[in-house]
């Protein structure tokens, strides 16, 4: 089972989701989004952000990915939700921030889920769209090359993420790492 084997596919990928979750510039107290959450492997780092008082939700689509996060313990630092991001059974400007690790190329309509990823963060709160190596890395891994029209391209990305009400402010598409910082319009 692919869920099954999933942390130990990327077992040095730890270090690069903590400096990913470090430069959201969450807060004690925050209410922040694992969109995508897979086997669990921010959640801790969100919850060290946003301390004990703060709101960390994991989100996944897959229950096979859910129960290796409880597995590897990761529910004692967020509540775990089986779901999709194109419907998040959460309130509008509920949140504070968002962390998607390679999320982006999961998206079936990524303009659709963004916005909507986008209608429970209020307005100033912190989308981090991330991944342990770069696109380069990343495409080497999986044996293509990169492409003109990849969504996680910078000219790429910022239109589609001005388009579902996020200001794209920073990014960094480096061997080690890719991070993309947006803030809710609005």
């Amino acid at each position: 089972m692919r869920a099954a084997g999933w942390d130990g596919r990327f077992p040095d990928d730890g270090p690069r989701f903590a400096v990913g979750v470090a430069e959201m510039g969450l807060r004690p107290g925050d209410r922040v989004l694992d969109a995508g959450c897979g086997t669990g492997r921010a959640l801790p780092y969100l919850r060290g952000a946003v301390g004990p008082e703060g709101t960390v939700i994991g989100l996944d689509l897959t229950a096979a990915m859910l129960e290796q996060a409880v597995l590897a313990g990761r529910d004692r630092d967020g509540l775990l939700v089986l779901g999709d991001v194109s419907r998040l059974p959460l309130a509008d400007a509920s949140l504070d921030a968002v962390f998607g690790a390679g999320l982006v190329s999961h998206l079936a309509d990524p303009e659709r889920d963004l916005a909507e990823l986008a209608r429970v963060v209020r307005p100033g709160g912190r989308l981090a769209l991330f991944h342990a190596i770069g696109r380069r890395a990343l495409a080497a891994r999986h044996g293509r090359q990169i492409t003109p029209d990849d969504l996680r391209a910078e000219e790429n990305l910022g239109p589609v993420l001005a388009a579902a009400g996020w200001q794209l402010v920073s990014y960094a598409d480096e061997d080690a790492r890719f991070l993309a910082l947006a803030v809710r319009a609005g």
